[in-house]
C-alpha cells in the first residue's frame, strides 16, 4: 500500500535568487492555490497572495507573503513523509 504524505512543501524559486518555503497539507490544498490564484495571473506583475503556514496543520494562521507572479521563475513541490524524518536530538550520538 502507497504511503500518503504528511504534508507538502512548495519551493518557490523568486528572480533574484530568492527562496520561498510554503507548507500544505493536501496536494489538493496546493492545486487548488495554485489554479486560482496563481496560475491566471502568471504573467502579471500585481502582488498575489502566498499563504505562510509554519506547520501544514496549521490553519489558523493569518500570516501571508505577498508576490508578482511574473517574478516566481519555477516551483518544486515535495511531499513530506514525518516517518522519514531523522528526529535524533542534536547532541545524541551517532550509533
Amino acid at each position: 500500500m502507497p504511503r500518503t504524505p504528511d504534508e507538502y512543501v512548495v519551493h518557490l524559486m523568486i528572480e533574484g535568487g530568492h527562496r520561498e518555503e510554503i507548507k500544505f497539507s493536501t496536494m489538493q490544498e496546493f492545486q487548488v492555490w495554485y489554479n486560482k490564484v496563481l496560475l491566471p495571473k502568471f504573467d502579471s506583475s500585481e502582488f498575489v497572495n502566498v499563504p505562510i503556514k509554519h506547520r501544514a496543520e496549521d490553519t489558523t494562521s493569518k500570516e501571508y507573503m505577498v508576490v508578482r507572479p511574473s517574478a516566481i521563475k519555477a516551483i518544486r513541490v515535495e511531499p513530506v513523509f514525518n516517518s522519514s524524518i531523522d528526529r535524533r536530538m542534536v547532541d545524541e550520538p551517532d550509533i
